[in-house]
């Protein structure tokens, strides 16, 4: 198409040096603006279209011409996609990659804002949604501010969190024996039930012992391990919502007798020694700088012999890197830490086996499931779906749309290795250096 600058111009007339500046070349999908005009591929080709539905969406880019800005666009309902979201995002990998974000150079600033000011779009800035949270303050990680980034994220509302998780309420990787089948038969309930028996058999979960979950959502993990094996559990979350869920899941599953649900910070955990702890899904929050600290805790919690197994997001070193040299020691915001995880950092698989062994422990065994987080999100994606109209009821459009552009964004990521997730088991080896584990992965290596 070429560029039109005459007066009879169709606003994507006006916008297509912008979209081909920003993806470097012709729209990888239909893009329709609000006056009806379109570019990109045909109809007849298919796939989803991207709605510009006002000048205002244009706005927000010139106040925020990055990746915080198209987000806010989408949360508050300027831009829209028609047909399969997660197929628009692969399309727009340059916009909605979720670790590397969106960057424009000064001369693509001014070509925005110039078009921008072509289509009568320029003004005052707008507000953001009212879902992002607005930059925390006080010292990062305190015990304050981790109480408040975890209760933006995790305080939504049980029943919405049920709405999109299901009714196994597991907030993290589901495993999956079939995901290499065409029509895999395994549900997300049981693939979920998988993930928490393949983490009991990696700690060597036996009656009567004690057990820490550290992070323990909605006591998925606590429930599974004192209701299958008989284990004492205590479990611990920053959330208020988190916790009374989990301590009512317990009772109504007959095991309150054997699980202790605190609102409690980790730093305060005080009462080991314990057989074995997990941690599914906690260490992303702890922070770089903490982490070690959070090993130390850990470690001295076990007993000799105690299994730890951490369940966390990783990121590849070379991604890192290369966001580190983007950012130059700056802080940047993007979507994830605006709208989703404020705080949140994330560390490679080596890194974290480093740590662990800095302080004690024997490293036993690595596994990557970045496959089956991308499948467990897209099954997420699936269920806030197909229950739109109530997941908007339980909490706003705006945090709904939060939702699926993370969660969508987040399986695509995890598609290109962008972001990873690994099960890392450690032993705290006895005074003799004993690490008490069988000497072969025979016994916990997979769940059928």
């Amino acid at each position: 198409m070429t560029y039109l600058a005459s007066e009879h111009a169709t606003v994507a007339d006006r916008l297509h040096p912008v979209v081909n500046m920003i993806f470097g070349a012709e729209p990888p999908v239909r893009i329709r603006a609000w006056d009806g005009s379109t570019l990109g591929p045909s109809d007849h080709e298919g796939g989803p279209t991207l709605v510009i539905r006002n000048r205002r969406a244009l706005r927000r880019l010139v106040w925020s011409p990055n990746e915080v800005g198209m987000a806010r666009a989408f949360v508050s309902g300027d831009l829209t996609v028609e047909g399969d979201f997660i197929g628009a995002l692969d399309r727009m990998l340059h916009l909605f990659d979720a670790t590397q974000g969106m960057h424009l150079s000064s001369a693509d600033k001014r070509l925005l804002v110039a078009s921008a000011m072509r289509l009568g779009a320029i003004g005052s800035n707008p507000p953001p949604p009212p879902e992002e949270m607005r930059p925390t303050t006080g010292m990062l990680h305190s015990i304050r501010r981790d109480a408040a980034a975890i209760g933006h994220h995790y305080n939504v509302g049980n029943d919405f969190y049920r709405l999109v998780l299901g009714e196994s309420m597991t907030y993290s990787c589901a495993y999956w024996p079939d995901l290499d089948a065409e029509n895999p038969a395994t549900t997300l309930e049981q693939a979920q039930t998988n993930k928490v028996e393949l983490i009991a058999r990696k700690l060597g979960l036996e009656p009567g012992m004690r057990m820490l979950d550290v992070g323990c959502g909605w006591g998925t993990m606590a429930i599974h391990a004192a209701r299958e094996y008989g284990v004492h559990v205590v479990g611990v979350t920053n959330s208020h919502e988190q916790a009374v869920g989990a301590a009512k899941r317990a009772a109504v599953a007959g095991v309150a007798d054997l699980v202790e649900i605190r609102e409690q910070d980790y730093r305060d955990i005080d009462d080991g020694p314990y057989d074995a702890i997990s941690s599914i899904g906690m260490a992303e929050h702890v922070g770089t700088d903490q982490w070690r600290g959070y090993a130390e805790l850990l470690y001295g919690l076990l007993k000799p012999g105690g299994r730890l197994l951490s369940h966390q997001i990783t990121q590849p070193p070379t991604v890192t890197e290369t966001l580190q040299s983007r950012r130059q020691g700056k802080t940047e915001r993007t979507f994830i830490t605006a709208y989703v995880f404020p705080d949140g950092e994330l560390q490679s698989v080596g890194w974290i086996s480093d740590q662990l062994e800095t302080v004690g422990f024997e490293v036993r065994d690595v596994e990557s499931l970045r496959e089956h987080y991308a499948r467990t999100l897209r099954a997420w994606v699936s269920n806030l779906e197909q229950n739109w109209s109530e997941a908007v009821r339980l909490t706003s459009v705006g945090r709904a749309r939060v939702w699926r552009l993370y969660m969508a964004g987040s399986a695509l990521a995890f598609d290109r290795n962008r972001i990873a997730i690994h099960q890392v088991l450690a032993v705290r080896p006895d005074r003799k250096g004993q690490s008490h584990m069988p000497p072969t992965r025979a016994s916990y290596a997979s769940v059928d």
